[in-house]
């Protein structure tokens, strides 16, 4: 039997209508079974998992929470960590099956150098090497065993985000683009997920669920609206 494929994804308590869309984007179009798990900060913390106060840099409540996947997966096996403010256009089985015993974790590469300094309810816009590198990653579990709750609780955001608990870079895969479109930073895309476009949209500046920013990327910022109102409508 085909075992689920493991996703967790990053909650925000402002973005709940993000991460309801992207869930339903993400069974709707996959043809393997998912085990999605969301990563909520108060059902870590009741755990005993997260107990790290908030940094005045931190835009999200899971800005580090999302390095507790190996820990969480005991250090067994692959998994896919995502951030909410994502919309899933394709097969999420494509992405599952790019997963490469060479490397602790793959994800896309980007070089993002922010221009702005403001993003999303004006949370502060931090610009570091390997920016938005973690926003999606496929773990392999069990060479991350250095991402403890002790060291994720203490360690650095640069060193969590900048992948310092690995040996190097050379345990860093990189994945195509198209699993990490970061919207309204990188050209619209002109093609669909079906003719090779972008698979995973990711509105990093905030996306059209915020009022102020119910535009963004303009036709990407559409179609989120689209895939929002066929999910509202499976509940008619």
């Amino acid at each position: 039997m085909t075992q689920p494929i493991p996703i967790f994804i990053g909650v925000d308590p402002r973005e709940r209508a993000a991460v309801t869309v992207l869930i339903d984007s993400l069974y709707q179009h996959s043809s393997a079974p998912l085990a999605i798990t969301p990563l909520v900060t108060p059902q870590l913390e009741a755990q005993g998992l997260y107990w790290r106060a908030r940094d005045p840099k931190q835009s999200t409540a899971f800005s580090f929470s999302r390095f507790l996947v190996p820990h969480l997966m005991d250090y067994r096996g692959w998994g896919i960590f995502m951030d909410c403010d994502m919309l899933c256009r394709g097969d999420i089985a494509e992405l599952w099956a790019l997963r490469d015993e060479r490397y602790a974790v793959l994800c896309v590469q980007h070089e993002h150098v922010p221009a702005e300094t403001r993003k999303f309810q004006g949370e502060v816009q931090s610009a570091y090497p390997k920016k938005n590198w973690s926003s999606l990653i496929l773990f392999q579990a069990g060479r991350c065993t250095a991402l403890t709750p002790d060291y994720v609780n203490t360690a650095t955001g640069l060193d969590l985000h900048r992948f310092h608990w690995l040996a190097g870079d050379h345990e860093i895969g990189a994945l195509p683009d198209r699993w990490n479109h970061l919207v309204a930073v990188q050209p619209p895309p002109q093609r669909s997920a079906g003719e090779g476009g972008p698979v995973l949209l990711h509105w990093t500046l905030g996306g059209p669920w915020f009022r102020e920013q119910r535009t963004m990327g303009e036709a990407l910022a559409a179609e989120w609206f689209a895939a929002r109102d066929a999910a509202s409508r499976l509940w008619e």
